[in-house]
């Protein structure tokens, strides 16, 4: 998923003055966390997420999920890997803290006939009891929660003994990770914020999830992003996904017309296509992980 969080995912953030001989302030994450709200309520993320579902159906295959499970995902968006957990017959609840991404969610499960529980709810304060899942997914979802300790306490917290936690997070040299710093050079992200991609790292994977998991193992995968033209992507980016729409929106004239010049650059960089179209492959780390 391309995004500025986050990924963010960075999202619009405060900045902080620093006086000389100071030290630098941390960064307001509750005023950030306002501002991704605000930003992923806008446009129309579902058109953009559901080029994004191969990677949930993947990841549901990659905890081998088992029909009756319990399952949460954890920052759902417009729950595509919700929707993947039900077509597999489990009892899905998925969570997200902007209302307007779970009504997305509700319409394409209500569309194929699904049974899905979508509610608000945070990354970094899940709101249901310890060990209330036996599988607890998210994907490109929790890698943009600003206090990345926090959300990986809380994945941990959910899931019971023996239960499964899979992820899947962009790596820090894909594709989806090289286009939120084409956007910060516009409107740099408040210092001291931890980059989303890091989950995408697999010492830092392990080092989140710590001595709460008996088991690890990772691959990395790529995802393709296929649109029309490099053009088509960049109207997509105006458009239709939340943070990049905000960002764009948030410029002049002249500096929205050098930013989507970068954008376009970077695509048609990474752009194997050999045509018109924008094929452009992007990397991701896919975690499983057994709680202890």
């Amino acid at each position: 998923m391309v995004v500025r969080i986050s990924s963010g995912r960075s999202e619009h953030g405060e900045v902080i003055e620093e006086h000389m001989g100071a030290q630098p302030q941390p960064p307001d994450l509750t005023e950030i966390k306002r501002r991704q709200q605000r930003a992923w309520a806008s446009g129309d993320y579902a058109m953009f997420g559901a080029t994004l579902l191969v990677i949930s159906e993947l990841l549901c295959e990659a905890v081998d999920l088992r029909p009756g499970q319990r399952v949460l995902d954890v920052a759902t968006g417009s729950g595509n890997t919700a929707l993947a957990a039900a077509r597999r017959f489990c009892e899905v609840t998925g969570i997200d803290y902007v209302p307007a991404l779970l009504e997305r969610g509700r319409e394409r499960a209500a569309a194929e006939r699904l049974e899905i529980a979508f509610r608000e709810g945070d990354a970094e304060d899940i709101p249901f009891p310890d060990a209330s899942f036996d599988v607890v997914l998210s994907t490109v979802g929790v890698m943009f929660a600003p206090d990345q300790r926090k959300a990986a306490d809380e994945l941990l917290r959910v899931c019971r003994p023996g239960g499964r936690i899979g992820l899947a997070s962009w790596t820090p040299d894909s594709f989806a990770a090289e286009m939120p710093r084409v956007f910060a050079r516009y409107a740099p992200p408040p210092p001291g914020l931890e980059s989303p991609s890091l989950w995408g790292r697999e010492e830092r994977a392990r080092e989140l999830l710590g001595n709460g998991i008996k088991d690890f193992r990772s691959v990395r995968r790529s995802f393709v992003f296929r649109y029309r033209s490099v053009g088509h992507y960049l109207q997509m980016l105006q458009t239709h996904l939340g943070p990049t729409l905000e960002s764009f929106r948030s410029l002049g004239a002249e500096e929205k017309k050098r930013l989507a010049g970068e954008v376009v650059d970077l695509a048609n960089r990474f752009n194997r296509s050999g045509d018109e179209t924008m094929v452009v492959p992007s990397d991701y780390l896919e975690v499983v992980a057994i709680r202890g």
